[in-house]
């Protein structure tokens, strides 16, 4: 089974940032518990006395005004920190992968920006998992697990219905479960999928590619085609970030 691990960077609601990024990590099962002792690594190396309360929680890291960030004075370190969790996704196993998609949220006024981004992301979820049975030969079933918060209900409707009514392009037949919610603290896939998403927003809200740019060749791909991240936005037909680039 795929494990597609989600969080959100930026605010639907928050009026001073441009856009909403969903993303995170697609892990096969078997992969889980490298992934998590390669974090719970580098927890040990930030407060060794007490590992188990470090959150990677990548918009925390950069601010400092959060324990344990907070006792590390040093931006220069602490976003180092962030790009040492990025960096277990860049030598984890080939089969890990990214997802995300950023929405712009003033070109689409009407709708939800996390509904937005989630159907974009069940629905190329749903179709890696058919590519990979016609590569691979083997089927395979997945099961999205994301942060709690105020959209459970919400985006448990819209799995079921996508599973029953389909996305915009097709049903989703490859999903065994509604999503799963998750406190995040108690998952370092989760704490890894957050920084997927800021790695993301820091691109597209800040024009800042240095967290985006070590782990782009992760984001799944077919034929020189970037399928694993999107730029949904009406603004700039001709936009050359790497998501539009790639779909052209």
């Amino acid at each position: 089974m795929y494990l597609l691990y989600l969080d959100d960077s930026g605010s639907a609601a928050n009026k001073n940032e441009n856009y909403l990024v969903l993303g995170g990590v697609l892990v096969f099962e078997r992969q889980v518990h490298w992934i998590s002792q390669e974090l719970d690594k580098l927890a040990a190396a930030i407060w060794p006395a007490s590992p188990e309360c470090v959150e990677f929680h990548a918009s925390d890291v950069f601010s400092g005004r959060q324990p344990p960030w907070n006792g590390i004075p040093d931006k220069a370190k602490r976003r180092q920190a962030i790009r040492d969790v990025l960096a277990v996704l860049a030598r984890s196993h080939k089969s890990t992968c990214a997802f995300a998609c950023a929405v712009h949220k003033a070109s689409f006024p009407d709708a939800d920006p996390m509904e937005l981004a989630f159907e974009q992301l069940c629905s190329r979820f749903d179709v890696h998992l058919k590519r990979l049975y016609h590569t691979e030969g083997e089927p395979h079933r997945g099961l999205i697990i994301l942060d709690e918060s105020s959209y459970e209900t919400s985006l448990q409707k819209l799995a079921r219905d996508f599973r029953s009514l389909g996305t915009r392009w097709d049903v989703v037949r490859n999903l065994v479960e509604v999503p799963l919610f998750v406190d995040s603290r108690a998952s370092r896939l989760l704490q890894l999928a957050d920084h997927v998403a800021y790695a993301v927003f820091r691109r597209y809200e800040a024009g800042d590619t240095s967290y985006l740019d070590p782990i782009l060749s992760r984001f799944v791909a077919e034929e020189g085609k970037l399928h694993g991240l999107v730029h949904r936005q009406t603004v700039d037909m001709t936009c050359m970030c790497p998501a539009c680039m790639g779909r052209r």
